[in-house]
C-alpha cells in the first residue's frame, strides 16, 4: 500500500523580552537554579499577574509577518493540569480566543519547487520550568528559573508531507522570528523547540490518521530524523495489522528512535477556563499600525531583491536571505564593492561558509570582516591577483595577517598580467614541445590545458589566467 505522511508543527519561540510575561522577573539564561522566580512564578497566595505589553507587541508583530488575523480580543485562560514544575497547578496560555489567526508561510523545497503551509493560530502562554532528573540521586530536582518566560506557540495546518518540508517549515519561522527580533533562536538554550504532530494515512484517502506527537524537538537535523522514525514506525504497525495510539512520544537521538511518554492529552482534560486575574486583551488600530512600521525587510522580500536587483540565482538569494547574520554578512560586503553582488554571494556561501562551518563559528565572529571580504573580491575584479591566489590570500586574513592589499605585497603574490613577459615564457614552452603543439593543431583542444600548467608552473601560479590563454590560443593556432 502506498501511504501518505501529514505533519503539522507546534513551535514554542521564547519571546525576546527583559522580565517574563506575568511578572518583573529576569528572563536571562544560565543563572543559578530558582534564582529568577519571583512570587508570582512560584504561585505563591495572594499574587496577582500582570500582562507583560512587550510580549503582546511581539505577537502582533509576528502576525503582520506572516499576513495573518489579528484579535482584535484575546482572552487568556487557564490549562489545568499539576506537574512539579508548574507550582500553581495550571499554565497561563490562550485558547478560544488567541492573538493571532491563521497566516501562512511559503516554503522553499529547492530547484524552484516551493509551498505554502498554513498557520492556524499563535498564542502567547507563559513557559513552566524543568525537571533535573540526573543531578540528585533517587530524586528529581525542579528549576523555576524558566518558569513565567513568555512563548508564542506557533501552530500549523497539517499541510506537510515529508519531513523535508517539515524542516523547511521549521528553518523558515527560526528566520522570520530571529529577523523581527522577537526570538533569539538558539536551540541550545531552549529559545526555539518544535513539537511535531504526525500520522500517515492511504494515498489518496481524506480523512486523517491517528497522530502522535513528538515532543520538544531542539535541532533541525533531530527534526528530520525523529519524523522519518515516526513515520516508518506507524507504516510497520498499520501493515502487521496493529494500531496506533494517540500519544506523546519522545525522540532518543542516541538510538535513533521515539519512545512512549504519556497518552495524548485532548482540549477537555485541561478544563480551560478564562482567568479570572487578567482582562481581555484589547488590540486597536493605531496600535497595528505603530508595530506595522517597525518591521524590517523579511527574508521573502530580501530573496526577491537579491534576485530581481542583483541577479543572483534563485538558489542562492535563498540561502543568502534564510538568516539574518547572514544577510547582514553580504550586505555589509556589498557596500564596500556594490558591483560584484555575485561573486561575492558565491564567496560567502562557499569560501566563507565552510571555514565557518569548519571552525563552528557564526557569521557573527567571523574572523574575516565583510568589508575586507569586499577588499579581496577587488583585488579579483582588477586582476591584481587570480581566483586561486585569492583563496592563499583569504586563508592568511582568516589567520589575522591583515587585509588583502597588505598579504598581497607582503607575499608578493601580484599577478603577473605584462604581455610581454607572457609571450616570452609561452614562446618557450611552445618550441620546448612542439609534439604537443602538433596535437592542438589537429584538433586536441585539451592540450591547451597542458600549456597552460606549464605558465602556471613556471610563474608558481600568478600570471594572468586569462591572459595566458587568449595569448597560447593565438601562437598555437598561428
Amino acid at each position: 500500500m502506498n501511504w501518505e505522511t501529514v505533519i503539522g508543527l507546534e513551535i514554542h519561540a521564547q519571546l525576546a523580552t527583559r522580565s517574563k510575561i506575568f511578572s518583573g522577573a529576569s528572563t536571562a539564561f544560565g543563572a543559578e537554579p530558582n534564582t529568577q522566580a519571583c512570587a508570582v512564578d512560584l504561585g505563591l497566595p495572594g499574587v496577582l499577574p500582570v500582562l507583560n505589553e512587550e510580549a503582546v507587541n511581539m505577537a502582533i508583530k509576528f502576525a503582520l509577518a506572516i499576513d495573518a488575523e489579528i484579535g482584535r480580543e484575546s482572552v487568556f485562560a487557564r490549562k489545568n493540569y499539576f506537574y512539579p514544575d508548574l507550582p500553581k497547578g495550571y499554565q497561563i496560555s490562550q485558547f478560544e480566543l488567541p492573538i493571532v489567526g491563521r497566516g501562512q508561510v511559503s516554503i522553499s523545497l529547492g530547484e524552484g519547487d516551493s509551498r505554502v503551509i498554513g498557520v492556524t493560530r499563535a498564542h502567547l502562554e507563559e513557559d513552566a520550568g524543568k525537571s533535573l532528573h540526573d543531578q540528585f540521586a533517587d530524586m528529581t530536582g525542579i528549576d523555576l528559573n524558566r518558569a513565567g518566560t513568555p512563548l508564542l506557540e506557533i501552530v500549523s495546518e497539517p499541510d506537510m508531507r515529508s519531513a523535508k518540508e517539515a524542516v523547511a517549515y521549521a528553518r523558515k519561522i527560526h528566520a522570520l522570528v530571529q529577523y523581527l527580533g522577537i526570538c533569539d533562536g538558539n536551540m541550545q538554550e531552549g529559545s526555539f523547540r518544535c513539537d511535531a504532530n504526525v500520522s500517515v494515512r492511504p494515498a489518496g484517502q481524506q480523512e486523517l490518521g491517528t497522530r502522535t506527537e513528538l515532543k520538544n524537538i531542539n535541532s533541525f537535523r533531530f527534526l528530520e530524523r525523529a519524523i522519518n522514525h515516526e513515520v516508518r514506525r506507524q507504516i510497520e504497525i498499520l501493515e502487521d495489522g496493529g494500531r496506533i495510539v494517540q500519544e506523546t512520544r519522545l525522540y532518543d537521538a542516541e538510538r535513533d528512535e521515539t519512545r512512549s511518554m504519556r497518552s495524548k492529552e485532548e482540549a477537555n482534560d485541561y478544563r480551560y477556563f478564562p482567568d479570572p486575574d487578567l482582562l481581555p486583551v484589547r488590540i486597536d488600530d493605531a496600535r497595528i499600525e505603530r508595530i506595522r512600521a517597525t518591521l524590517p525587510e523579511l527574508p521573502e522580500q530580501k530573496r526577491q531583491r537579491y534576485i530581481s536587483e542583483l541577479g543572483l540565482s534563485e538558489y542562492n538569494a535563498e540561502l543568502l536571505s534564510a538568516s539574518r547574520e547572514i544577510a547582514a554578512y553580504f550586505e555589509a560586503a556589498l557596500a564596500e564593492a556594490e558591483a560584484l553582488s555575485v561573486p561575492l554571494a558565491n564567496w560567502i556561501l562557499g569560501e566563507v561558509t565552510g571555514a565557518l562551518n569548519k571552525a563552528d563559528l557564526g557569521f557573527d565572529a567571523c574572523p574575516v570582516p565583510p568589508a575586507r571580504l569586499a577588499g579581496l573580491l577587488r583585488r579579483i575584479d582588477d586582476d591584481t591577483i587570480s581566483g586561486k591566489i585569492a583563496k592563499e590570500v583569504f586563508e592568511a586574513m582568516w589567520n589575522g595577517e591583515g587585509d588583502a592589499d597588505a598579504i598581497i605585497e607582503a607575499r608578493g603574490l601580484r599577478q603577473i598580467s605584462d604581455s610581454g613577459e607572457l609571450e616570452a615564457m609561452i614562446d618557450a614552452a611552445i618550441a620546448e614541445h612542439p609534439a604537443q603543439v602538433e596535437q592542438f593543431r589537429a584538433g586536441k583542444e585539451k592540450v591547451l590545458g597542458f600549456f597552460v600548467g606549464q605558465i602556471m608552473k613556471q610563474t608558481r601560479g600568478k600570471a594572468n589566467p586569462g591572459q595566458v590563454n587568449a595569448l597560447l590560443r593565438e601562437k598555437l593556432k598561428g
